[in-house]
């Protein structure tokens, strides 16, 4: 299986590499644990897609609540999850709060092992998406205006949606 690239083009006319083409991978909908538990059973384990889901669930959990206690959880070939945080400057220390200065608080995630970025790369198996590869034979065309294809397939001149055209 490989990752579909597909092609955007850069609509900000305040960025350096406006009306750039870059590509962009167009992920499938996401699973939940249930089909992780279901896909990691169909691997020849000994555990049922039950029993995998809810150590996934505990998991989970478990990893939230020790990020929340400033204990980064690294899972080896996976990633170290931590917490972080979004802060607004103060004008001095007598001055930050945190209940002002504190915008949010986020997950982090960084790769480790055979996860990390190179090894990623070195792994990964690229294909253009049916858009992307339409695009490249000249039959549609990236639009100037943001989200929109053209289409040059005989009968349809005009701009499209997101979808495929």
């Amino acid at each position: 299986m490989a990752l579909k690239i597909n092609l955007y083009k850069n609509h900000d006319e305040n960025s350096r590499y406006f009306g750039k083409v870059y590509g962009r991978v167009e992920n499938a909908d996401p699973i939940g644990i249930k089909e992780l538990a279901q896909h990691m059973a169909d691997h020849n384990t000994p555990y049922s897609k039950g029993v995998i889901a809810g150590i996934l669930t505990d998991m989970a959990s478990c990893i939230k609540e020790l990020m929340l206690q400033g204990q980064p959880v690294k899972l080896a070939d996976l990633a170290i999850f931590k917490a972080s945080v979004t802060s607004k400057p103060a004008i001095s220390v007598e001055k930050f709060s945190l209940q002002e200065n504190i915008k949010n608080v986020r997950l982090l995630a960084q790769a480790t092992g055979t996860v990390s970025r190179k090894q990623l790369t070195n792994d990964a198996m690229l294909e253009y998406t049916s858009l992307a590869q339409r695009i490249k034979n000249g039959e549609v065309e990236l639009s100037d205006t943001k989200g929109e294809y053209l289409s040059r397939t005989a009968g349809n001149d005009g701009p499209s949606g997101n979808d495929e055209p």
